[in-house]
């Protein structure tokens, strides 16, 4: 149950993100609605696909309801989002929380091993969040100096590293999550980066 809740929470935060994308870009509504289910299922959908177990969505239409609802309340109160601090990132950030966490549990569930989980997580946060800013035509976050698949990496790799201490699911989930979302809330409002290559001066 848990980790159907976390599952929810990642597709409507990551939907939210494209519906907003959809109104920067002032797009009708067909493509609201396509880009928030776009980016609020592909992260999940990458995953099933590469662990080899039944779509979520396909399995559970549910989620393409949430996709739904979520594009209506954007279409309905982007404006005021919108007077929000970086709602965009900060959208992102929450997702890349949820996702990193859910992709390595969902790994672990079906039984694969420690690194599999790790990169499980870190492609589940980050897939959605490629598409739609591709699709949009604007630059990745990927390719930014800024933190953002570090802090998916981080809360994917914590989560893992708390289930093989033995501690609650739900504590595991909570800290590693946290520290996803520290990491990137920090590169938001403090900038904050890891050292980029050098190479040698020519």
């Amino acid at each position: 149950m848990l980790l159907q809740m976390l599952d929810y929470l990642g597709v409507a935060v990551f939907a939210v993100t494209g519906g907003i994308m959809a109104s920067r870009k002032q797009l009708d509504f067909i493509a609201f609605l396509f880009f928030a289910t776009l980016t609020g299922i592909g992260g999940g959908t990458l995953r099933d696909l590469l662990l080899g177990v039944p779509v979520f969505w396909v399995a559970n239409e549910a989620y393409l309801l949430v996709c739904l609802v979520v594009s209506i309340l954007v279409w309905f109160f982007a404006d005021w989002i919108e007077t929000l601090s970086k709602p965009l990132r900060w959208a992102d950030a929450v997702g890349i929380a949820a996702y990193s966490v859910m992709g390595a549990a969902k790994a672990l569930t079906v039984g694969d091993t420690i690194l599999v989980a790790v990169l499980m997580g870190v492609s589940t946060a980050t897939f959605g969040g490629v598409i739609r800013d591709t699709i949009a035509g604007e630059p990745t976050s990927i390719v930014k100096s800024e933190i953002y698949v570090s802090a998916a990496f981080a809360g994917a790799g914590s989560y893992v590293l708390l289930v093989q201490l033995g501690l609650p699911q739900v504590l595991c989930m909570v800290a590693a999550g946290l520290v996803a979302l520290v990491l990137r809330g920090g590169a938001i409002q403090r900038g904050w980066t890891l050292p980029g290559y050098r190479g040698r001066t020519r």
